[in-house]
């Protein structure tokens, strides 16, 4: 079986010369690749030099550096045996190693571009803990101690990692020390109050990731994948082949979620030679048809036809699809359905072979930002090679002409790599505007900690570029929008901007349909991209006839002023003719909440439009919102008649809410939003997650 290894690295200016070290030059660019060469039977081919390697570089010839064996015991040698301190304590001695056992703020370099771990495993161990429950964390850590006591062979060096709090961790750096990585997941157990006296034995402290703005990382799944990449990101000062085991209890990217984060994060797994390896904590998982214990008695016709069952196996599949693609794009393996989960990092550290390390100094040492084409082969034609095949180069921003900012952002847009240096949430909504047309309002949602102030004659402004295209089913371009913001802050708001996010708005008119967006930010102090991807579809509500037709629902905790919603793209039709967009309420305009996470000092709006294409005056409605808190209703509003209002080309009938939110805990709820028609016996639904914050 053949197996593929990604590696790319490209190094700064170092000092370095031994007999055994490659020769590191200063002004230049140092491309290292990881290359496997297996023969016909798919063994590793050793003894190869420089001479025997051929590289180009954009068609040109390179003259290779350096060629650095890594020779990692093979998993015949390893499978099977016991390597605990206390059964096979000599074997933990044939190979000491120097690094430090005490745990690291974070992943530690090799000095001066020496290649530091020869002939080592490295694996990475790493919790996703806003992913897993209690239950399946202790699963995850005794797998991990497992390992650690039995499995972890002597040419394995281990390092912890964990993501909570909005925070990718380092808890341990790269070691084959078994007391110092037993103790750290003992503490992860535990906790660092390990003598009971309510004080942690230990500060945490080391943050590698993070944001101000709490918003951000609530709803996970996006955080998650961007998070992994900062771990990813950590590893890749490494040459050195890496396997990541990424423990979570699935991971379900659904049709809101930024699709540009999970092909940015698994591209930074390729560029660091990382092989992301998911285990499901979960283990096998025997499901209920109709639910287990922890879920009241169902009811309706999906209990007797199969369809709950058939619905609820069909998310558990969904849950597990994100980290099949991680693995599988990476060259990982991932593990479901299996309880012993020490299992998939065994099988993990097996599948790391012995591979070649190749180095080269670019002939094109510009930082140009392009991409070059890298070409590996053999002069002896013998051996199966597997190799990263190219790389984009750096380029300053601060030397971009104005056509360079410009193609940068047309080459990001068209990019397959997404970039995603700012974080971006984005909300669309659709509402009908005729029998044909659709206006579709785009809420982009930018955390003003990652956006930089420039000052322009004494007074700080923030300057954003924005580009972005819709896509319809077939790949063509329907829709587009470009622009450039200047926007004037005074000294109190600028000092806010650090904990508060930027909201920008855009709109779209579309027929029904489905559609890809594609959205980038750039901040023009910087140069730093943000992009945001995600498929949507506008219904045909001409075609519902079994439920009330309605739009898409808008939750916002505030309203201001139309003049006074400066961050508004000025093209934009809808702002033009404040009668096209729907959100626009007497003078006033309502802005969405994006990521749905709502202050219990304020007011909840919510806004929906109801359609009655045969009407010619108003018919009755009767709609309310309710919270639920799990199965438990916590809040309902009083049932609102709708009696007029009916705009005549849309046939739209506007439905609107305040909800004092005081009355209720902070904590998670879903949000529902019930319309009914009593003459035409018709009831339409909309339910969402919702987050309150004091």
């Amino acid at each position: 079986m053949k197996q593929i290894v990604f590696a790319l690295l490209i190094v700064g200016p170092v000092l370095a010369q031994t007999q055994n070290q490659p020769v590191f030059r200063s002004g230049t660019r140092l491309i290292v690749e990881n290359v496997t060469v297996k023969d016909k039977s798919g063994n590793p081919v050793e003894g190869l030099t420089a001479k025997d390697f051929t590289v180009t570089e954009d068609g040109e010839p390179q003259a290779i550096t350096f060629v650095e064996y890594q020779r990692l015991a093979t998993a015949d040698a390893t499978v099977g045996r016991d390597f605990s301190r206390a059964n096979d304590e000599a074997q933990l001695k044939l190979r000491p190693t120097d690094i430090n056992p005490a745990a690291a703020p974070q992943i530690s370099a090799a000095p001066n571009g020496a290649i530091r771990y020869r002939d080592r495993r490295l694996i990475v161990l790493y919790f996703d803990l806003t992913a897993m429950p209690p239950n399946d964390q202790m699963r995850a850590y005794a797998a991990a101690q497992k390992f650690i006591d039995t499995q972890m062979d002597p040419a394995a060096l281990v390092a912890i990692m964990v993501f909570q709090g909005g925070a990718v961790k380092v808890k341990s750096d790269f070691t084959d020390n078994h007391a110092a990585l037993q103790e750290v997941i003992v503490r992860l157990i535990f906790g660092d109050d390990l003598d009971g006296d309510g004080i942690p034995d230990t500060p945490d402290v080391g943050t590698a990731f993070g944001q101000d703005d709490a918003e951000f990382n609530i709803f996970n799944t996006d955080r998650q994948l961007s998070a992994l990449q900062t771990a990813v990101g950590m590893l890749q000062r490494l040459p050195e082949q890496k396997s990541l085991i990424y423990f979570a209890s699935g991971l379900r990217l659904n049709g809101v979620d930024n699709q540009a984060q999970l092909r940015a994060t698994t591209n930074a797994a390729i560029r660091a030679n990382v092989a992301l390896h998911p285990i499901d904590a979960r283990g096998l998982v025997a499901q209920a048809p109709l639910g287990d214990a922890t879920r009241p008695s169902p009811g309706g016709l999906a209990m007797f036809n199969g369809q709950l069952a058939q619905n609820a196996l069909t998310s558990f599949q969904r849950s597990q699809d994100t980290l099949y693609s991680l693995a599988k794009d990476t060259g990982g393996h991932a593990m479901f359905d299996y309880n012993d989960l020490s299992l998939g990092i065994a099988q993990a550290a097996q599948s790391m072979t012995s591979y070649y390390m190749l180095g080269y100094y670019s002939t094109h040492p510009a930082s140009d930002g392009r991409f070059h084409r890298v070409r590996i082969s053999l002069r002896s034609g013998i051996g199966d090679l597997a190799y990263r095949q190219g790389y984009f180069s750096d380029k300053e921003f601060a030397r971009f002409t104005a056509a360079d900012k410009e193609r940068q952002l047309e080459e990001a847009l068209m990019l397959d790599n997404p970039v995603t240096d700012i974080s971006i949430a984005m909300e669309l909504n659709y509402f009908q505007l005729n029998s044909a047309e659709y206006f579709v309002p785009v809420a982009v949602k930018i955390p003003g900690s990652e956006l930089a102030l420039a000052r322009r004659r004494g007074a700080p402004r923030t300057l954003i570029d924005f580009i972005g295209e819709v896509k319809d089913d077939y790949g063509i371009t329907v829709q587009n929008v470009r622009d450039k913001l200047d926007i004037k802050l005074s000294d109190d708001t600028a000092a806010q901007l650090a904990t508060r996010p930027l909201l920008y708005e855009t709109g779209f008119t579309l027929l029904p349909g489905k559609y890809v967006i594609k959205f980038l930010a750039r901040d023009s102090e910087t140069g730093r991209v943000g992009t945001f991807q995600a498929a949507f579809t506008v219904p045909n509500l001409n075609r519902e006839e079994k439920r009330i037709p309605i739009s898409s629902v808008v939750l916002a905790s505030q309203r201001v002023p139309f003049g006074e919603a400066i961050y508004n793209v000025q093209k934009s039709d809808s702002d033009k003719n404040v009668g096209a967009n729907p959100l626009v309420y007497d003078g006033q305009k309502l802005i969405p909440s994006v990521t749905r996470v709502f202050s219990k000092s304020r007011d909840m709006y919510v806004f929906l439009q109801a359609y009655e294409r045969a009407a010619t005056t108003t018919q009755p409605l009767v709609a309310f919102v309710t919270f639920y808190k799990g199965d438990t209703k916590v809040l309902e509003t009083a049932p609102l008649p709708v009696t007029d209002g009916l705009e005549a080309r849309s046939k739209a009938v506007p439905l609107r809410f305040v909800l004092p939110l005081q009355s209720l805990a902070t904590g998670r709820y879903d949000c529902q939003v019930s319309v009914l028609d009593p003459a035409g016996q018709k009831v339409a639904f909309w339910r969402a997650p919702v987050v309150l914050v004091p």
